[in-house]
């Protein structure tokens, strides 16, 4: 393989090293690494695969049926959110908006309903109800006529992903939907958009603007004018969302902006037809079928995961996505895993877990400065001897020496 220059920014390398003093270990070579990775790969089950790679030089360090595709499980959100960064940009923000359909009388009456239309928004929260309430109070509404309307359309009205044939999953961890306010649930029925527009109503009746008539999901009609507007935090602070924790709620709905943004349609398969061709553009062609890794049909290897942290490094994004992973030993998934050895502080990582599916991928700064990737994806496993053997492997690699 062709040598290539791969480095951390120097700021990146020091910020990761500063997270924790790393235990005693003492750096080790290439040969030794290698011997204490297929050591402990050697507890793998057979169904399971290895890839890891020395990111300054573009050496292989460990390769163990390295291009076997495998389910992924979560590790999968590595291509939802590297996409999401890549299509829609770091800085893009998804706008939910209140519309009037027809005109505020002076004396305070809004003559027409009062839409509420989701932007695919997946934090949408009370607090940022209250606020776009209170925008419209502002604008000097005192009551309105017609109904308070949850507007939805912006994606399909399907509940889950592939994995239940898009019915309501509840290991998404909430409801599918353009409109959503505390992940979609709703104790008194109707679907997310309903329960939005009940709880804008209820934030207008708190500052004394009449609005009886919610709990209605609808569309806005074209024409509609805009009496309050709400941006969602960045692409790039949804991606850490998601990351960190394993958020499968926010890994699906990321997938359906990108294909009502990036392809023009809110659907799971637009989205993941983005996802793919942005792949394909890194030559890189997992299958690919939903966001967050759920399903079973989605398959890679691990050469692949390695292969989009590689290239995802040497872009500019890299960074966001690199910085948006969970911190050994610190953070998310992994903060009660490799404490106390050579990988704490030092390794951004990703897990995936499945009924008899474990993964692991990330990337290590090592205290000789080197920049490794890996992925290690075992299926036909028990999670807990795969953790075993993945946390040896990590903690080997993070002190190699080149």
């Amino acid at each position: 393989m062709r040598a290539r220059s791969r480095r951390l920014p120097l700021a990146a390398v020091a910020a990761i090293a500063l997270l924790a003093p790393v235990p005693a270990a003492s750096a080790q070579g290439t040969s030794t690494l290698r011997s204490q990775l297929a050591s402990a790969f050697r507890g793998a089950s057979r169904a399971s695969s290895a890839y890891v790679q020395d990111l300054d030089t573009g050496r292989a360090l460990f390769s163990a049926r390295a291009t076997t595709a495998r389910i992924p499980a979560s590790v999968n959100k590595l291509y939802t959110t590297s996409t999401a960064i890549l299509r829609l940009g770091a800085s893009a923000r998804f706008t939910t908006t209140v519309l009037a359909t027809g005109p505020l009388l002076p004396d305070g009456t809004l003559q027409g309903d009062l839409v509420l239309h989701g932007g695919g928004d997946p934090s949408l929260s009370d607090a940022g109800i209250a606020s776009l309430a209170a925008q419209v109070g502002a604008t000097g509404v005192l009551r309105v006529q017609g109904r308070v309307v949850g507007d939805e359309s912006i994606f399909d009205p399907f509940r889950g992903g592939p994995r239940t044939g898009f019915a309501y999953d509840s290991d998404v961890g909430g409801v599918l939907s353009g409109l959503t306010v505390g992940r979609g649930w709703s104790a008194k029925g109707g679907g997310p958009a309903a329960e939005a527009s009940r709880r804008l109503a209820a934030a207008l009746k708190r500052i004394r603007v009449s609005a009886p008539r919610a709990g209605v999901a609808g569309v806005a009609p074209a024409g509609s004018s805009q009496l309050g507007a709400l941006a969602s935090p960045t692409v790039a602070e949804l991606v850490r969302a998601t990351l960190v924790p394993s958020d499968n709620f926010y890994a699906e709905t990321l997938l359906k902006d990108l294909g009502a943004y990036a392809a023009g349609s809110g659907t799971t398969g637009a989205g993941a037809a983005v996802v793919r061709d942005q792949m394909a553009q890194l030559g890189l062609r997992p299958r690919y079928v939903d966001g967050s890794g759920l399903s079973r049909a989605d398959a890679t290897s691990p050469a692949q995961v390695v292969g989009l942290l590689r290239e995802m490094h040497d872009r500019p994004e890299g960074q966001i996505l690199e910085s948006s992973l969970a911190i050994a030993g610190r953070t998310g998934t992994v903060s009660r895993r490799l404490r106390g050895t050579a990988a704490q502080g030092r390794c951004r990582t990703k897990t995936g877990t499945l009924r008899d599916v474990s993964a692991l991928a990330g990337i290590c700064a090592t205290p000789a400065g080197r920049t490794v990737a890996f992925a290690f994806l075992m299926n036909r496993t028990s999670v807990t001897s795969a953790h075993r053997v993945q946390d040896r492997m990590a903690a080997a690699l993070a002190r190699y020496s080149g």
